[in-house]
């Protein structure tokens, strides 16, 4: 059953046989409205805060969840039942979930993530890799799903792909030298094809500090030239 239709059927269920039922009915569509708009710049998803906002009660959540209009993923987030799935619904769901006191999602995909993200590799990681502020705090368990880094990272580090906040090509691979986890011949070929696809310039390259780091990411680049 769509949202929408059962959002109209749901009036009965709140508001049975009552005079002024329309009037009560119209403040709870236009609340379904305005989630349905936040969910869809979300590929469905939302929060128990931004359902609040919209206009519906805490108190009404379990319902939609029993009534099968929404789907509770994680605690404090929910997928509309009804609305088509994303490629990769787990970006968008723990990007939400890396939100602060201001409802801004602070953590950005990055690592092994962001190498397959922007198809450098043929790494598929297990395990979603998230750099975070290092002031990120969580009072719960950090899902196992995720590997968190901590970092601040500047705005010319971050793209925007899948919906979400995503490292790009060349910090990618910088963090990746930096952790020793990937094999050199593979951060390799990942610098090759973000060179060859230009999405790594020759002048980024040139402009990178001598730090043994960066001393290390020149060397793999001059012997892809």
């Amino acid at each position: 059953m769509g949202f929408r239709v059962a959002l109209k059927l749901s009036f009965t269920a709140y508001f049975p046989n009552k005079v002024g039922v329309l009037c009560m009915a119209r403040p709870y569509k236009e609340a379904g409205r305005r989630l349905y708009e936040t969910a869809q710049s979300q590929q469905g998803f939302f929060t128990t805060k931004q359902a609040i906002r919209a206009g519906l009660a805490e108190k009404t959540h379990a319902y939609h969840v029993k009534a099968g209009n929404w789907v509770r993923v994680h605690r404090g987030i929910y997928r509309l039942a009804d609305f088509p799935p994303a490629e990769r619904p787990d970006l968008m769901l723990w990007f939400l979930w890396s939100q602060n006191r201001k409802e801004i999602p602070e953590g950005t995909y990055s690592h092994e993530t962001a190498l397959s993200l922007h198809e450098l590799s043929d790494i598929m990681p297990s395990k979603l890799h998230l750099t975070v502020p290092k002031h990120f705090r969580r009072n719960s368990r950090i899902p196992e799903i995720l590997v968190l880094h901590r970092a601040n990272l500047n705005e010319s580090d971050v793209q925007d792909a899948h919906g979400v906040k995503v490292t790009r090509p060349l910090r990618t691979i910088l963090d990746l030298l930096g952790t020793g986890r990937v094999d050199k011949s593979q951060i390799g070929q990942a610098i090759d094809e973000a060179l060859r696809r230009g999405l790594i310039r020759k002048k980024q390259i040139d402009s990178l500090p001598h730090t043994e780091l960066q001393d290390s990411f020149r060397e793999l680049a001059g012997q892809r030239r």
